[in-house]
């Protein structure tokens, strides 16, 4: 099986085989963004399943970054501590432990950030019902948050973690910079492809340097991309085929491309069928490893999407049977559980919040980061 194979990375971190773990929200930290003995119980026992690594949900680099209630922090050398408890914890238990960095920009709420406005690349709501209109980033903000996303990769480093994933995608503040959309700056932070991939590109350079500075032993970085947007204007998969040349160049370790079906056509254009993940792995593939999800469930699946792609990651089949890699590996394929059942909760050390998620809302198979 092509998922059993180990895999090593540009940066010399070795997998012991072709699967992580995808990144997906639980909001299950402490109010304060400390790690909680729920989130260590739910990763710990995915890393037993012998999965190759697991990346976290999202960490907040700064306070005005928080997206969601009871999400992780890396933002103040105070998170150090519980951060390396759940390193360990990934470890400890046979996986790989790569922290996912992040700001929410726009996606967050006056609530979220006690009073304080969202901010964003420019003052333009999403276009989602209740979306708050941001506060324009001035020059001073924008610099100042590509040093906390340097910050966070130091914290991560001093925790334990073996890499982080700097999150570029799923409408978040990475993404906003890039997207025509959230974008309408006439500074050196904005305009055309070229120039909106700055503020990228400017985060991706101090998360490296800071690695460069405080790393003793390999670290990954990677970086996750939504090739596309639904907006108008919005981001085109021929901006994202330019974005991931431009990674590329910059001696990342691996793009994670996000999207909700691994094998599906354009979300603009019903038209094109072609996978985005298939046209970013015949872009870069040759150059920096990509990383493909969306809706794989079966083993079968897995290797057919292993073809395409050198790694996948899995969310959800790994939220619905933590031993998801242990029966596709050891011919108890039959034995995974298809679907969620509530009677299934303790059996399958999902917390509570993330349980409220997924079994209370329709479509929770969208949950992710």
């Amino acid at each position: 099986m092509k998922l059993t194979q180990p895999f090593t990375f540009p940066s010399g971190v070795t997998l012991k085989n072709r699967v992580l773990m995808a990144p997906m929200t639980i909001s299950s930290s402490l109010p304060n963004g400390d790690v909680s003995e729920e989130e260590i119980a739910y990763y710990s026992r995915r890393a037993k399943s012998g999965i190759g690594a697991i990346i976290t949900a999202c960490a907040y680099v700064e306070p005005l970054g928080i997206g969601f209630a009871n999400s992780i922090g890396v933002e103040d050398d105070a998170r150090i501590p519980g951060l390396q408890t759940l390193a360990t914890a990934i470890q400890e238990n046979g996986a790989k432990a790569i922290l996912q960095i992040f700001h929410a920009g726009r996606m967050s709420n006056t609530n979220l950030l006690k009073g304080e406005q969202p901010v964003s690349a420019s003052g333009v709501p999403a276009l989602r019902p209740g979306s708050e209109t941001p506060r324009e980033m001035t020059n001073d903000e924008i610099e100042a948050t590509i040093k906390a996303f340097g910050e966070a990769t130091r914290r991560a480093i001093e925790a334990g973690f073996d890499g982080v994933e700097i999150h570029g995608a799923n409408t978040y503040l990475i993404q906003q910079f890039f997207s025509p959309h959230s974008n309408l700056r006439t500074d050196k932070w904005g305009g055309d492809v070229q120039a909106r991939m700055a503020f990228p590109l400017a985060v991706t350079a101090a998360v490296q340097a800071a690695v460069k500075e405080h790393a003793k032993k390999p670290f990954v970085v990677g970086y996750r991309i939504s090739p596309e947007e639904r907006e108008e204007p919005g981001i085109t998969m021929e901006d994202t085929i330019q974005f991931v040349e431009a990674l590329a160049s910059n001696s990342i370790d691996y793009i994670h491309a996000s999207v909700g079906n691994f094998f599906a056509g354009s979300i603009r254009d019903e038209s094109d069928k072609v996978s985005r993940v298939q046209l970013i792995q015949d872009a870069v593939g040759s150059s920096v490893p990509v990383i493909g999800v969306g809706g794989l469930q079966t083993p079968a699946q897995v290797e057919q999407a292993l073809d395409v792609t050198p790694l996948v990651s899995l969310g959800h089949s790994l939220i619905m049977d933590p031993e998801w890699y242990g029966k596709a590996t050891t011919a108890k394929e039959e034995e995974i559980y298809p679907a969620l059942y509530r009677s299934k909760e303790h059996d399958l050390t999902i917390p509570a919040p993330l349980w409220n998620m997924v079994t209370g809302v329709p479509g929770w198979f969208n949950v992710q980061d």
